[in-house]
This record gives structure tokens, C-alpha cells and sequence, in this order.
């Protein structure tokens, strides 16, 4: 295509990705469908305008895609809410991968004319949950935070044992590799190796941002996808997991208190996020063919294993993963049912394609279409399933302002949203009758989608958001005094 041609497109996939993410919150189905669908739409099956078979372009694509996204997933992520659950979500990121991989493996095996090692191939490439996916559809729904933060946890972090595997089989497939201590040795150093490159050069970024002047609030997010793009590459050349290191630098640069233009940074990332998405789906649908993705073979043998990873290999995974912990059965039940599929597995198998493999084109749309059978069937009833068993919280409230403390060097202080839920033992209070710390200031109010100025006689009400200016060292103070310690930070 002529350049004027690709730019034209490039608008209308970001305009109309943009819109139709509005329109999929209100219909209750993940965006990614729909991003998919037009890719499919434009593609050569479709209305043929765009003929697209590259799939060395789509994975590198694909990859940068996720590196960005799991890069706002971590910058999201609150530290204090996400390692009360950690240890349950690492052992779901690992073992859970694991076994959902094994169990899918076997059915592969039985449904499909493959050897052991490819059909296990199959069961890595759907063992991973999808961060894009989960946390496209956690965002702004009143499902129990702690249930919340597992998914979101899990996801971002299962990416490279879902990576690991896939490569390791595909390895054993071409019979560059067999099963030995050098395998597991491989596996331990990705991990081990990527964990800590990610923290070191988190802690790095987080410094070289409050102690450098970049002269432009508009650098510092610049600077931040610099951050995100040498984390992976640096961790990638070491032969470790460059994904795991991605979201570990975003964690704890995410958690750093008093970072220049946070919420700039912040804005920022999800704004790019989103673009990522609109991008990476979009091609992925461009990739398939659907008069081979929706043949009657497809669909059957796809129903089927959709069917044992949905309803067999993802529950007796969670049931293993959670043994040690304190979840009930219906927390189970949900976690669960919220295993996303999306992205990841569909850029994990272009990796067979790319190595030239006998059943490639198979596996790719086999696990395209699983991946959007997960999304219709799994994606769209998430609220449901948590509204009947149980598992929601008060609604949330998403303000349509927002206020941020400015400044382009390090300061001791920092402005705090916090919203009233309906439990909260603040209800009916006039400001001035609260007992705040000193030096903690009410700054601002939003109520109703309003801006109040706040003054000693404001009472509060359900559903206002305070916006509350406090040093950092009487933060624990003020959080005594609002009763709910692991509701502030967004």
C-alpha cells in the first residue's frame, strides 16, 4: 500500500478501536473481539482491502504490544493490595500454568492427530492467562478487590512460564532440545535472572527520575517507555524473562512515592496502552483467515477443548494452585472462571508458524479460535458470575476529574484520592469535625461528577471523592483515620 493508504487505515483502526471500546463497556464484551472482528473484516477473507500473512511481523508486534501493556499493568498495580495475594497468584502464574498446559496437552492428544510433544506444545500456548484481556475487563467493576488483584497479579506475571514452555516444547519438537537438568536449570535463571533485573532497574528508573530535571513534563513519560523497551531488551539478551522484568520494573516504579508527573506518567501509559491493543488485535485478525478459522473441523475440535480448558484444566488448576491458601470455594469458582485467554496465546502461536512447523497453521487456529471462545463466553458473563456468588463490593465510582500534586523534582508530599464507599464511618461528617493529622489538607471534592471546594462545614456524602494533600510521613496517620487502609492509591 502507498503511504497515504497505510496512514488512512492507521487513523480509522485507532478512531474506530477507540469507539468501539466505548461501545463493547456498554454491551459487556471485551474489546479485543471486536478489534479482532474488524481486523478480520479488512482482511483478505473479509472485504479484502488489506492482505496480511506476515506473521514475523505480527509476533515482533505482538511482543512490543506486550511489553507496553504489561508495563501499565505494573504501573497500575498497587504493591500494598497485590502482595497480600502474591503468594496465590505465583503459585497460579507457575503451577497453574503448569497443570492447565498438562491437562490440555493430554485432550490435545486425544482430539487431535499430533505427536505427545506437539500436542503439549498446544497446552502451553493456551496455559497463560492474558493481562490485556484481564485487566481490559476488570477495569471499573465492583468485583472484591482481592479476587481483582489475584487475576490482575496472575496475569501479569504467568506470561513468561507460558513463554518458557512454549519454547522449550517447540525446542523438543525440532529436536534442538530434550528434557534435562539444562531445561530446568533455563527455567530458574529466566525467572530468578528477570525478577531481579526488573526490581534493579525499576529502583534505577525511579531514581534517574526524581534526581534528573528533564526540563519537560511531556519527557517524562517519554523517558518511562524508554524505561519499558531497554528492561526487556537488556533482560532478553541475558536469556532471561524480559517480560517478567517489564512488569516487575513498572511494579515498583508504579509504587514509588512522590514520582515527578506520576499521574502524567501514569495517563500516559494507559492512553498507550489502549493503542497497543487497538494495534495488536487488529493485526491479529489480519493474520487469520476465517474461511479456515470457522470450517466445520475448526469449530468442532475448537468447541471441544474450549470446552475441557474452560470447565476441566483451568478449575483442577486453580483447585491445586490454592491448596495452601485461604480461598473459599466460590472465590475459587470465579477465579476460575476469570482465566482470560487473549493475546499471549495467539502471539505464542506464531512461534510453530515462524519454525515452519507441519501442523502450524492448525495450532494457530485452533487457539485462535479457543481465544475467542474465551473472550464471547468467559468475558462477557464476568460480572455475572461475580454477582452470583457473591463476590462483588460497593460500586465503584470513576470520577470524571482528577487532581495531581505537579512538580518536576522530588517533594515530601503527595495529593491522595479517596472515595466514599457506603461502609465507610465517615458518612454525614463536616470536614471540620474530622480528626485529620496535621499538615493534611481536604483539597478538593468531587461529587456527582462535580467540583466542590471544600470548606469546614462540607459533610460528606457516599460516592465523593476527597482529594487529600499529605505529607509522606503522616500517610499511615491519615489512613487510621479513614478506616480503610488498602483503599488509597487510585
Amino acid at each position: 500500500m502507498e503511504t497515504n493508504t497505510v496512514i488512512l487505515f492507521s487513523a480509522l483502526f485507532l478512531i474506530g478501536g477507540v469507539m468501539m471500546a466505548k461501545f463493547s463497556s456498554r454491551l459487556g464484551v471485551p474489546a479485543l473481539v471486536l478489534f479482532i472482528i474488524v481486523g478480520m473484516l479488512f482482511g483478505s477473507d473479509g472485504f479484502g482491502f488489506i492482505y496480511f500473512d506476515n506473521a514475523s511481523l505480527t509476533q515482533s508486534l505482538g511482543i512490543l504490544a506486550l511489553v507496553l501493556i504489561l508495563f501499565d499493568g505494573g504501573l497500575q498495580t498497587e504493591w500494598r493490595r497485590t502482595k497480600a495475594v502474591l503468594p496465590i497468584s505465583l503459585s497460579l502464574a507457575t503451577v497453574g500454568v503448569l497443570i492447565t498446559a498438562g491437562i490440555f496437552g493430554v485432550a490435545a492428544k486425544l482430539f487431535l492427530d499430533v505427536t505427545w510433544n506437539e500436542a503439549l506444545l498446544v497446552g502451553a500456548i493456551v496455559g497463560s492467562t492474558d493481562a490485556a484481556a484481564v485487566f481490559a475487563v476488570m477495569k471499573g467493576k465492583n468485583i472484591k478487590r482481592k479476587l481483582q488483584s489475584t487475576l490482575e497479579a496472575e496475569s501479569g506475571s504467568n506470561d513468561p512460564m507460558a513463554m518458557f514452555l512454549t519454547l522449550s516444547l517447540l525446542q523438543l519438537v525440532v529436536g534442538e532440545e530434550s528434557f534435562g537438568a539444562s531445561l530446568f536449570l533455563s527455567f530458574f535463571w529466566q525467572m530468578g535472572a528477570g525478577l531481579l533485573i526488573g526490581i534493579l532497574f525499576g529502583f534505577a528508573a525511579s531514581w534517574a527520575m526524581k534526581s534528573i530535571d528533564l526540563g519537560s513534563n511531556g519527557l517524562y513519560p517519554v523517558f518511562s517507555i524508554g524505561i519499558a523497551l531497554f528492561t526487556y531488551s537488556m533482560t532478553d539478551l541475558v536469556n532471561a524473562s524480559g517480560l517478567l522484568a517489564v512488569y516487575a520494573a513498572a511494579l515498583v516504579l508504579g509504587n514509588t512515592k512522590s514520582l515527578p508527573y506520576g499521574q502524567t506518567i501514569f495517563r500516559f501509559h494507559d492512553g498507550i496502552a489502549w493503542m497497543m491493543q487497538i494495534l495488536m488485535f487488529i493485526v491479529l485478525g489480519l493474520l487469520v483467515f476465517p474461511s479456515e478459522l470457522f470450517s466445520t473441523w475448526i469449530v468442532l475440535k475448537g468447541l471441544a477443548l474450549s470446552f475441557i480448558l474452560i470447565f476441566i484444566a483451568r478449575p483442577v488448576a486453580v483447585l491445586i494452585s490454592s491448596i495452601p491458601f485461604k480461598f473459599t470455594m466460590k472465590e475459587k469458582a470465579f477465579l476460575s472462571w476469570a482465566g482470560l485467554r487473549g493475546a499471549v496465546p495467539i502471539v505464542l502461536a506464531t512461534f510453530p508458524l515462524l519454525e515452519g512447523l507441519e501442523n502450524s497453521q492448525l495450532f494457530f487456529n485452533l487457539v485462535f479460535f479457543i481465544v475467542m471462545t474465551s473472550a464471547l463466553f468467559q468475558g462477557t458473563t464476568i460480572p455475572y458470575i461475580a454477582k452470583r456468588l457473591g463476590l462483588t463490593g460497593p460500586e465503584v465510582h470513576i470520577p470524571s476529574h482528577s487532581l495531581e500534586l505537579v512538580s518536576s523534582t522530588t517533594v515530601n508530599a503527595e495529593m491522595i484520592p479517596y472515595t466514599i464507599t457506603s461502609s465507610s464511618k465517615l458518612i454525614g461528617e463536616e470536614l471540620s469535625d474530622i480528626s485529620f493529622p496535621d499538615k493534611v489538607l481536604v483539597s478538593a471534592i468531587i461529587r456527582q461528577d462535580e467540583l466542590i471546594a471544600p470548606s469546614g462545614d462540607t459533610k460528606i456524602k457516599v460516592n465523593d471523592v476527597l482529594y487529600i494533600l499529605v505529607e509522606n510521613q503522616k500517610r499511615s496517620e491519615l489512613e487510621k483515620v479513614l478506616g480503610i487502609r488498602k483503599t488509597i492509591g487510585g
